[in-house]
């Protein structure tokens, strides 16, 4: 199961679970849109494809709720 991180690594923004335009890699490295399209939607840790993740809501989002551990460092 997805960790839905809750941030963009590369600049910190807010990615909630329940909405689009997050990225991510096949270690669910997470990543903006904006920082997605910069990195030309290449992993810079592992060098994996950035691909769009998928939301999660409602009910599935309650029983599985997203990770609340932030990976930007600054």
């Amino acid at each position: 199961m997805l960790e839905m991180r809750p941030d963009c690594e590369r600049c910190g923004a807010d990615l909630p679970a329940s909405q689009a335009g997050a990225f991510i890699c096949s270690f669910e490295c997470t990543y903006c849109t904006e920082c997605a399209e910069a990195l030309d939607d290449r992993c810079p840790n592992c060098g994996g494809e950035l691909m769009d993740r998928p939301a999660r809501t409602g009910k599935a989002l309650q029983e599985h709720p997203a990770s609340t551990e932030r990976r930007f460092r600054g």
